[in-house]
């Protein structure tokens, strides 16, 4: 395999010039670039990315750290990062941490090494000083949908307190009268909004407990023993939020092993728009975010930072709509 020194022999210029004229951060003169295009056909030579990225600190990658491969919500956003970053002659490395902060920090350390030019995170685990020291060391950062509290930094994410809202609205509105929330990390934002809308959207009400939450951590397994949980505690609930699909599908999972029907008995609501909301039976209500939309707004948004189109921090944030579907749909008793 052709090196640069190879190249440079053949076209009778230095390594220098060569490198100038790889990475496009100098002058060299017209009759140079043909000499140097000639001898890089002939010995069919491949610039090594990241050698060109110790040099001139890009390398044409980006990065996604998602905390859960198995949560299509978060297949969906790397599918839309990878499409848009293709458009723009990026190559995307994707690193999924499992939910667990070491992973994810050992992540970041092995991004640093190979100067990837930029970092999108949708994650769990990311702090504001790890926020804040991937600013100092100029690497771009975009925060997917789920930004640590209190960091400064460009976020793109939906409207998570208001669609909380809408969902314990619906489920009042198909005559529930005591309504149960299975919540996410409180130590995101994502997690935090859609309890407080769920929250606000009850606690003036006679029957509301703080006894009616129970944490799901955003997996299946969690929202069956949030279930599990709730029920002992209050059985004549009759409306779960999830904050969550894939919570709620869990939810379903117990309700239904317990004989409990859905949504005779029990009427459920998810978070998110995944399709798996569309297997189960019944298909689940939930309020979708538009979750390509973000994917690809993100990119974008992170190739203008490491261009150096923006500078400002920006947050965007999408709207999101109620889906009604099986898990809902009962008939409004009157009382």
């Amino acid at each position: 395999m052709a090196t640069i020194r190879d190249v440079a022999k053949l076209a009778g210029v230095s390594v220098a010039t060569i490198s100038r004229y790889l990475n496009k951060n100098g002058y060299v003169n017209e009759d140079t670039k043909l000499k140097v295009q000639q001898a890089i056909k002939t010995l069919q030579y491949e610039p090594n990315a990241i050698a060109r990225g110790l040099a001139g600190r890009k390398t044409g990658t980006i990065a996604l750290i998602f905390p859960d491969i198995t949560n299509p919500f978060f297949a969906e956003l790397a599918r839309a990062v990878e499409d848009v970053a293709r458009m723009y002659g990026y190559t995307v490395i994707l690193c999924n941490s499992d939910n667990q902060a070491d992973k994810e920090q050992t992540y970041i350390k092995v991004l640093k090494q190979r100067y990837v030019d930029g970092i999108l995170f949708a994650s769990y685990n990311l702090r504001s000083d790890d926020v804040e020291a991937l600013k100092n060391e100029k690497i771009p950062l975009v925060i997917l949908d789920r930004a640590p509290r209190d960091a400064s930094c460009s976020v793109v994410s939906s409207k998570h307190l208001e669609g909380a809202q809408m969902a314990v609205q619906h489920l009042m509105d198909v005559g529930c009268k005591k309504i149960a929330h299975i919540y996410g990390p409180q130590e995101t934002v994502t997690g935090r909004e859609r309890f407080i809308g769920y929250e606000q959207s009850v606690k003036h009400l006679p029957w509301y407990s703080p006894s009616l939450v129970e944490p799901g951590h955003f997996r299946v397994d969690g929202g069956m023993a949030a279930v599990e949980n709730l029920m002992q505690r209050h059985p004549d609930i009759d409306g779960i939020f999830a904050g969550n699909d894939m919570m709620a599908i869990g939810a379903l999972k117990k309700l239904q092993r317990m004989g409990l029907s859905v949504p005779d008995q029990v009427a459920l609501v998810g978070f998110d728009g995944i399709d798996l909301t569309l297997i189960v039976e019944p298909e689940i209500t939930t309020v979708a975010q538009p979750i390509y939309d973000m994917g690809m707004l993100s990119t974008r948004l992170l190739i203008k930072k490491i261009e150096g189109d923006i500078q400002e921090e920006q947050t965007h944030l999408f709207d999101v709509n109620l889906i009604t579907r099986g898990s809902t749909e009962r008939k409004r008793t009157d009382e």
